[in-house]
């Protein structure tokens, strides 16, 4: 018989079951919720090809999970690792972001002296 582990590993172990059974439940909520159709492609699911239909929640909180699925939509696995990079990628990069204006891309102008050049060579 093993023994029973302890420290750390243990904890992270007892982690990763408590998401997977929180997971399960929500999963199957949302499938008793909405159509087996992804969200982005309108790809429809169905038999074995279910497993492929994965929850995303929308405002990137796993642990917002209201009864009514208000916080959830179906994706398929592309989509859903799709929309997770989108979401990655918009945190990091320097680009725009939203709900404010959109910051200039370069401050380098060079035509800004364009006319005074012009001027100069008549």
């Amino acid at each position: 018989m093993p023994t029973p582990v302890n420290g750390p590993d243990a904890s992270i172990e007892e982690m990763r079951r408590e998401r997977e059974r929180r997971a399960k439940t929500y999963r199957e909520r949302a499938l008793k919720l909405f159509p087996w159709i992804c969200g982005r492609c309108s790809r429809e699911f169905e038999g074995k090809r279910l497993r492929e239909l994965t929850v995303h929640h929308r405002d990137h909180n796993h642990e917002n999970n209201p009864p009514d699925g208000s916080n959830w939509e179906l994706l398929c696995i592309y989509c859903h690792d799709n929309e997770h990079a989108r979401y990655v990628d918009a945190e990091f990069s320097s680009g725009p972001t939203t709900g404010g204006p959109p910051e200039p891309a370069s401050t380098f102008k060079p035509f800004a002296d364009l006319a005074a050049q012009l001027k100069k060579k008549k």
